[in-house]
């Protein structure tokens, strides 16, 4: 007799992994479900299915030829709860941070050392000033304005009475002891940033990565650096970071009450022995420990060839307590009695902002030399980086510029506010008011935006010329269309807007270049003249007074609408789930990348998400064997690509990447092309043979890869058309939408090179399926033992 046929084997499962973009589609929207399930994952980001799909391994002959949706859904992790508001306050040190990351590409077999480490000594540096500036924009409000000038001018307290305590004549009322009070606003400040950042440390980098997880991949040191172990933990030098920077805080409060104390013991003849020499052993305490601060924030970097488990404990804990312990010292001393002291004119605010200032300028020009210098020395430099190569130095002298405005504008807001309708420094006016080097700062703005709106006209000229090209040659496109010139304005107008993203490097590069000239010409001015710049302009020409007054003046109400503003929204986004999702979009591009240079930044929300993801991957298919395509939307193929360098060798065989309106080369492979130029992504290709990517014309964000076809063939798909059709048809009776960035799934081609991605997946090398029984939950790498490495081996 005839042996049985053997029963036909179920082909295994696929998968299709859904990432969405910034601003966060919900997860019905992505799985077109009202009720989706959470398979996996917490209220913050989870794994969703649609309800029919939720027990699909059980049953894997009910998708034969389809594969099985789920949604990857992280938008909770930039805009959850009201306190994601408080981030607007760390702007500044997130464009710091970001900094970091646009360190140029240079030689793949390693770049120079020194030359890498300066880069990253330099941000790091930077960062601190930010911090500096911070806490010293905060007592200047306290302790000058507040504490020194009002609470010392009889007119000024007249009218608040809730300043009766610190009134001269009260115990109170003698200066020192009113700057140490006005201390604690400061200090409270810097805990508050300390609290956040301890905060988030817990929840996003102290998640140990898994272990064995692109190991394979890295050992001889030549991973992309995408690819390596540690890259996506960064515990240690975070909580390094962190102490150095509230250390820094707290001196900095301390420096500010010592200071005046200080200059009255010594320039009085009252005061005794053990007073001087206390003076002198606070002078030197906070040397002491400023020198503490900047010696533990150079010593090493980021480590990312390995999961760095360790802490840097004696820093972590005594550089703040000591810190503390040190301004508590301070507050004593200063409190102490001296009966004939009193406030006159305004601390030595327009010193210190002054060496900032130019202590930040001086950083900015050093980085600009360094990141040349690595630009100009890789083997083949990347034509496309941002500002050939400038693109880390320009990110911050933004964040520099950022924190002076908003310190400036907080600071002249408050003093408005003391002197009610004088101008703050003024001849006549009842208080010195802020430093002068804060009013140049705002008198810069009205220029800088005339300069601005000059470059954005020019730019704004040559889209509308580019449009009228596009239009004359769009009809041609669609066979058999009946042109229509509204249309084919329509579709040109999408067309040249989208391509003023590639005209954005220089736009940027135009905005500091200018801002670089103005805030020298800013610094110099408050310098040589010591005077507001409407007084600095008196016995010049008429019409060059005229314009010095208007800018002060102009500028000031610019930054009291800033900041008007800027409260506004975050009292929105406190209450208003909407707008904290405005605010979230924000957070997404800018918080993409771990706090490698500034601890208060906002938290590196893919430190969760890239784990996430690389865990659903790697857990499921070695449960199943199945087939997987995991397909990133905008930032969600940002999440998805960096993720999969992540994967282990035997995971990766089994998945496809779908990238669609992705920024990963138009964007990020031009800001930081160290990490998404085309030597990484040409990489990431050969490592991921099944990897096809969508993008258009009309699209402002998403744009080819271009990864060379020597890696395995094209990447690319497109331009694809859009709008699908010209005008009406039999097929498309209605006026298709032009659908720039969004909806790509639309397209005939999402689902076709979807299903072409899974075929050739099925077509290689099956590996071996392992049971589910055989899988621990998660495989934590815990391991203490790994040797030292070079301090800052990431710069």
């Amino acid at each position: 007799m005839p042996e049985p046929a053997a029963p036909e084997a179920t082909a295994p499962l696929a998968l299709e992994l859904l990432v969405h973009g910034v601003a966060g589609a919900s997860p019905g929207e992505l799985l077109g479900d009202p009720h989706p399930v959470r398979v996996t994952g917490d209220s913050t980001a989870a794994v969703f299915r649609r309800a029919e799909d939720a027990d699909a391994e059980a049953h894997p002959d009910r998708y034969a030829g389809r594969p099985v949706p789920e949604a990857y859904c992280w938008s909770r992790l930039t805009s959850g709860n009201g306190a994601r508001a408080l981030w607007l306050l760390l702007l500044p040190f997130m464009v710091a941070n970001l900094a970091h990351w646009a360190r140029p590409a240079s030689a793949p077999a390693g770049p120079p050392p020194r030359a890498v480490r300066a880069y990253g000594l330099l941000v790091r540096l930077l960062a601190l000033s930010l911090t500096v500036l911070l806490v010293a924009a905060a007592c200047e409000v306290a302790l000058d304005l507040l504490a020194w000038q009002c609470a010392g001018n009889t007119a000024c307290t007249a009218s608040r009475s809730w300043l009766g305590f610190l009134r001269p004549g009260t115990w109170w009322g003698q200066p020192g002891r009113r700057l140490a009070f006005a201390a604690l606003v400061p200090a409270a400040l810097t805990g508050l940033l300390w609290f956040l950042s301890a905060r988030t440390w817990s929840a996003y980098e102290s998640q140990p990565p898994p272990a064995g997880t692109a190991e394979a991949d890295d050992r001889d040191g030549d991973a992309p650096p995408l690819g390596r172990p540690g890259f996506w933990y960064g515990r240690r030098i975070v909580a390094r970071l962190r102490a150095a920077h509230t250390a820094a805080g707290l001196l900095t409060v301390a420096l500010a009450v010592a200071a005046p104390a200080l200059r009255h013991d010594r320039d009085s003849a009252a005061t005794g022995p053990a007073l001087l020499a206390a003076g002198w052993a606070v002078q030197a305490l906070l040397t002491a420990g400023a020198v503490t601060v900047v010696w533990t924030v150079c010593r090493r970097g980021r480590t990312e060839t390995r999961p760095d488990h360790r802490l840097d404990r004696a820093a972590v804990t005594l550089l703040p307590g000591g810190a503390l312990a040190l301004l508590a010292a301070v507050l004593l001393y200063a409190s102490w009695s001296r009966p004939a002291w009193t406030s006159a004119g305004r601390l030595p605010g327009d010193f210190a902002f002054g060496v900032l200032m130019l202590g930040q300028g001086c950083c900015v020009l050093a980085l600009a030399v360094v990141a040349r210098r690595l630009h100009r020395g890789a083997p083949d430099p990347d034509p496309g980086a941002a500002l050939g190569g400038l693109g880390g130095p320009a990110a911050a002298l933004l964040g520099c510029a950022l924190g002076g405005v908003m310190s400036g504008g907080v600071a002249q807001r408050f003093a408005d506010w003391l002197d009610g309708g004088a101008t703050p420094g003024a001849a006549g006016a009842p208080l010195p008011g802020p430093p002068v080097l804060l009013s140049w700062q705002a008198a810069v703005l009205p220029p800088l935006l005339l300069a601005l709106a000059l470059v954005a006209a020019v730019v704004g000229a040559r889209a509308a010329a580019t449009r009228r090209r596009i239009a004359a040659t769009v009809a041609a496109e669609y066979p058999g269309a009946v042109p229509d010139p509204a249309r084919s304005r329509r579709i040109a107008g999408a067309r040249a807007t989208a391509a003023l993203t590639d005209s954005a490097p220089w736009f940027v590069g135009a905005v500091c270049a200018i801002t670089l000239l103005l805030g020298a010409g800013a610094l110099a001015g408050a310098w040589l003249t010591g005077q507001l710049p409407g007084e600095a302009a008196h016995g010049a020409h008429p019409l060059l007074r005229g314009a010095a007054r208007t800018a002060q003046d102009t500028g000031s109400w610019l930054i009291g609408l800033g900041i008007a503003a800027f409260v506004t929204w975050g009292r929105r986004a406190y209450r208003d789930p909407a707008a904290r999702r405005t605010i979230g979009i924000l957070w997404d591009v800018g918080t993409f990348w771990p706090r490698a240079a500034h601890p208060f930044a906002p938290p590196c929300y893919a430190e969760r998400a890239v784990p996430d993801l690389t865990w659903r991957m790697t857990g499921w298919t070695a449960r199943t064997g199945g087939r997987l395509v995991i397909s990133g939307h905008s930032q969600g193929s940002v999440l998805a690509a960096a993720a999969v360098w992540q994967l282990p060798p035997e995971a990766r065989r089994r998945v496809g990447l779908l990238t669609y309106g992705s920024p990963l080369a138009r964007l990020y492979g031009r800001w930081f092309p160290a990490y998404f130029g085309p030597g990484p992504l040409t990489a990431l290709h050969r490592d991921l043979d099944c990897w096809r990517n969508l993008w258009r014309a009309t699209d402002p964000i998403g744009g080819p890869v271009a990864a060379g076809a020597e890696s395995g063939g094209p990447v690319d798909r497109g331009p694809l058309a859009d709008p699908l059709a010209y005008g009406r048809s039999h097929r498309h009776p209605l006026p298709a939408p032009i659908l720039r960035h969004g909806d790509y799934q639309a397209d005939p081609a999402f689902d076709a090179e979807r299903d072409a991605l899974l075929a050739r997946l099925a077509a290689g090398p099956r590996a071996g399926v392992h049971d589910a029984k055989e899988l621990p939950a998660q495989r934590i790498s815990t391991a203490r033992t790994e040797p030292a490495d070079p301090p800052g081996t990431a710069g």
